[in-house]
């Protein structure tokens, strides 16, 4: 039985409303606000790149007093972003290194926009369900680029999300290769197709985005057949599930492919931290699955779909386990539950923004 052993979140501390970047554009920013469902979003600081997200993420795994492993047991590092530092040099073995990793592991960098760090949970999960690796971790970072004046410039944000793979038998009695799992992974699977909605060319800074792809040919086409395929898979129905978690381009998109499938506003809205952060892309549905966890008690389902523009979508089944309350306790007394991240905050105006993205 593949799951998560531990996990690690990292929001930088910036923020910057919604309704200031719009007041820059002449905008009202009640109407930008009220249509796309956020607040306000992370910035990373001007010393803060996929790099040193990721890295502050995974520490959290590790800094845990009461998390017995060490870095250098970890076998597989999967890293996945659309903001990697270099064209051709890895984010993970930078990761790796920093975090003391040593060199007997499996190393690799994962781009599929949003959606780049799921795939590589799932890669890690095939290791392990074969017996090839024992622990393998994940990490979906991004520091968001978007154009000045554009659309994406309201939402793309910072963040980063760890989690540290493992398996153990499928009796649940015997420990995994690094402690008792906090959550099983029941089933996965996948929907993809060529849909052209965003994409970026090599040596071009800011994203591109085909408008009339985004919504219904894009991430509703492919959240809904990786979801159906899964409840396919599963035989299962969303009353089965106590928790959901889709990918948060904004906050409309989540609450109405939640609708459409037949989930619950209480079922979707411990995962909603959009509205707060923003879109940090790679790390976003990731994100939302930790805000789940930090809640979640013992024996509950999850059901989570990914998305990445291109297109594709990765969803997930997952159950709590029994260790997932000593994991929250922990998480809550060092301060680094997705919820404390979120409320440990300093605004900025939009100049000093463009200072730490690096546009002017």
């Amino acid at each position: 039985m593949v799951g998560i052993l531990s996990y690690g979140t990292y929001i930088p501390t910036y923020r910057i409303r919604l309704a200031d970047i719009a007041a820059a554009w002449k905008k009202e920013g009640s109407e930008v606000t009220s249509s796309l469902k956020v607040q306000e979003k992370s910035v990373a600081g001007a010393d803060e790149d996929a790099v040193t997200i990721a890295l502050e993420a995974a520490l959290k795994i590790f800094d845990d007093k009461n998390f017995q492993r060490k870095p250098s047991d970890v076998e597989v590092l999967f890293v996945g972003s659309e903001s990697h530092p270099y064209a051709v040099n890895p984010t993970s073995t930078i990761v790796g290194e920093l975090l003391g990793l040593g060199n007997n592991y499996l190393a690799a960098d994962f781009e599929f926009a949003c959606k780049a760090a799921t795939a590589g949970m799932q890669a890690v999960a095939g290791l392990l369900a074969s017996g090839q690796s024992r622990l393998g971790l994940v990490i979906g970072t991004d520091s968001a680029q978007s154009k000045p004046h554009d659309v994406l410039e309201y939402t793309s944000a910072a963040a980063g999300a760890a989690f540290l793979l493992s398996r153990e038998a499928r009796s649940g009695s015997a420990r995994s290769a690094g402690g008792k799992l906090i959550a099983h992974l029941l089933s996965y699977t996948s929907y993809s197709s060529d849909t052209p909605d965003f994409w970026r060319r090599d040596g071009v800074q800011y994203p591109t985005h085909a408008g009339r792809f985004t919504g219904e040919p894009a991430y509703f086409a492919h959240v809904m057949g990786a979801a159906q395929r899964l409840f396919e898979k599963t035989h299962s129905q969303p009353s089965d599930y106590d928790y959901c978690v889709f990918h948060m381009p904004n906050g409309r998109f989540p609450r109405e492919v939640a609708k459409r499938l037949g989930f619950t506003e209480a079922q979707l809205a411990p995962s909603l931290v959009v509205g707060e952060i923003g879109n940090p892309y790679s790390a976003s549905s990731l994100l939302a699955l930790a805000a789940v966890l930090d809640v979640a008690g013992s024996g509950k389902k999850i059901f989570m779909v990914s998305y990445g523009s291109g297109a594709g979508s990765d969803g997930f089944v997952w159950e709590t386990t029994e260790a997932l309350v000593k994991s929250q306790k922990s998480k809550v007394k060092s301060q680094s539950s997705v919820q404390q991240q979120i409320q440990h905050k300093t605004y900025i105006d939009y100049v000093q923004y463009l200072k730490q993205t690096h546009k002017i």
